[in-house]
């Protein structure tokens, strides 16, 4: 098996994995509180248990799915 036949799948894969990772993530404001834009009433805490983990994991997965796709473009 060829990198160029896997990679398509890695991707489709790891797309996935990262969609469910943002999708379990607790969302902690609104739009308006994304872009700057929040009432200060929301108070900073730290991440802790399955908060941290879909955290780090989403970013793991968006690091890998990036890397995957400046493979295939090398490819």
């Amino acid at each position: 098996m060829e990198l160029s036949n896997v990679l398509p799948w890695v991707q489709i894969i790891l797309s996935v994995l990262l969609i469910i990772g943002v999708l379990m993530q607790q969302s902690g404001t609104e739009l308006g509180g994304a872009f700057g834009g929040g009432d200060g009433s929301a108070t900073y805490h730290k991440k802790r248990g399955a908060e941290k983990f879909f955290f780090v994991f989403t970013i793991v997965v968006a690091v890998l799915f990036a890397v995957s796709i400046l493979i295939s473009i090398f490819i």
